[in-house]
Order: structure tokens, then C-alpha cells, then sequence
């Protein structure tokens, strides 16, 4: 094993969602409404391009299936705002900080990885631009230079748990094979499916997302002081 895969809400920077939601589309139709644009339809534009991108079978970028699907919803004249959309998320989307915790294990378990010679890339789901990736990485006490690769909905074509996420958006990318990675996550669902590919897999489980029948014991798992201490113990790389 010689890279490791972070997922980041939950995982890299735990969160409350519901109240993360709530703040987001908060801040995005307050900024927007002076524009003439209606919240109702703002929000129902969002969820619609979200089970765009979910559902992205490959065939264009999850920015593209993310704009055809909200702009029918939220209207064509969306498009002329696209620098605005930009501008949000390097600074109003900051008010969905307060739903979010930085745990100061996070960065030092990174940190650890890469000074024993870990390659170490956060497998985010791709619903984000590339702006309010790098805007929740820096809440989570990190920086985009500690990562190899960050997949945000530019540089995407898939979503978890679309197994091609894995596959095409990240292996590929990073040139490596699945027995060579170790997937790190919250979400049973969305992170623990890599390993069908062959990969380790690591539950976090500091805001676990569970599902129907879950054993936990079927997994390895602990919170940030027992994932340190499986990195501590790691073999450095030569």
C-alpha cells in the first residue's frame, strides 16, 4: 500500500449536514435574490443538479451535467452568472463553516502519511467546484498542496457510489492499482464500496453514516486517535 484516499465531509472535516445544508442554500439565495432569482426555484435547481451529477454515466463532466440540469429549473439566465456562482463560494459560501469542526487530528494524519512517504489524495464526492472544495479543505486545517489529487465536479465524471468514481476519476489519475490504496470514509455507502475494487477501506467513525444492517465489526474502523496509531505503525516509504 503506498497511497492512501481521504474522503473530506465527515471524514477530513466533520460536520453537521442538515445544518451545513441549511447555511449553504441560505447564503446562496441571499446572494442571488437581488439578482431577480427565486429561492424556491434556486433550491430546487441545486437538488436537480445534484441527481444530474449522481447519476453522470461518464458521457461529460460533473459541471456539465450539474449546469444542464440546474438551469432548467433555476432558468437559462443563470448561465451569465456562472463568475458570480465563483465568487460565492470563495466567500459567502463561508457561512456554511459554522455547521463543520476542525479536529486537529485531521491535519497531523495527513501530515504523518506524507512525511513517511504516503502519496495522499481526497476522494471527495465531485458535487463541488473546484472553489468550495479548496474553501472546505482549508476549514479542515489543510491546504490543497497536501493532496495528489482532489476531485472536484471540474476535473470528475462520476459520483460515489458509482464504482467508475473510483476507477476512472481517481486510480487512473493517480496511475495505481486498487490493492495499492487505502480508502478512508464515513459513509459505509459511498466510501467502503471501493473495496470491491481491491481496495483496504477504514471507517471513520468520529460522524459515521450507517446503513440498514450494518455490522460494524465487518470493517475496520475507529475514530482519529485509532487511525493515527495504524499510521504510526506504518512502514515508511523508502
Amino acid at each position: 500500500m503506498n497511497t492512501v484516499l481521504f474522503d473530506l465531509d465527515g471524514t477530513l472535516l466533520p460536520m453537521d449536514q442538515e445544518a451545513f445544508i441549511r447555511l449553504y442554500f441560505g447564503a446562496l439565495t441571499q446572494k442571488f435574490a437581488p439578482h431577480g432569482f427565486e429561492p424556491e426555484k434556486l433550491i430546487q435547481g441545486l437538488w436537480a443538479g445534484m441527481k444530474a451529477m449522481q447519476q453522470n454515466n461518464g458521457s461529460q463532466t460533473n459541471e456539465e451535467a450539474f449546469w444542464q440540469a440546474f438551469t432548467v429549473l433555476a432558468g437559462e439566465r443563470a448561465l451569465a452568472y456562472r463568475s458570480d456562482f465563483d465568487v460565492f463560494y470563495r466567500n459567502e459560501f463561508a457561512a456554511a463553516k459554522k455547521a463543520t469542526v476542525r479536529h486537529p487530528m485531521a491535519a497531523r494524519c495527513v501530515q504523518l502519511l506524507r512525511e513517511k512517504g504516503y502519496r495522499v489524495a481526497l476522494a471527495t464526492n465531485p458535487l463541488f467546484p473546484q472553489a468550495a472544495t479548496w474553501a472546505r479543505i482549508e476549514w479542515a486545517g489543510l491546504s490543497p498542496s497536501d493532496f495528489a489529487l482532489i476531485t472536484t465536479y471540474e476535473n470528475s465524471r462520476h459520483c460515489k457510489p458509482n464504482l467508475d468514481y473510483y476507477r476512472k476519476d481517481v486510480l487512473e489519475k493517480l496511475g495505481v492499482m486498487p490493492e495499492d490504496c487505502l480508502m478512508i470514509g464515513n459513509d459505509v455507502k459511498e466510501d467502503l464500496c471501493a473495496e470491491a475494487l481491491g481496495m483496504q477501506v477504514f471507517l471513520l467513525t468520529e460522524t459515521p453514516i450507517l446503513t440498514d444492517g450494518f455490522l460494524l465489526d465487518s470493517w475496520e474502523h475507529g475514530d482519529f486517535h485509532a487511525l493515527w496509531e495504524k499510521f504510526r505503525y506504518l512502514k515508511a516509504k523508502q
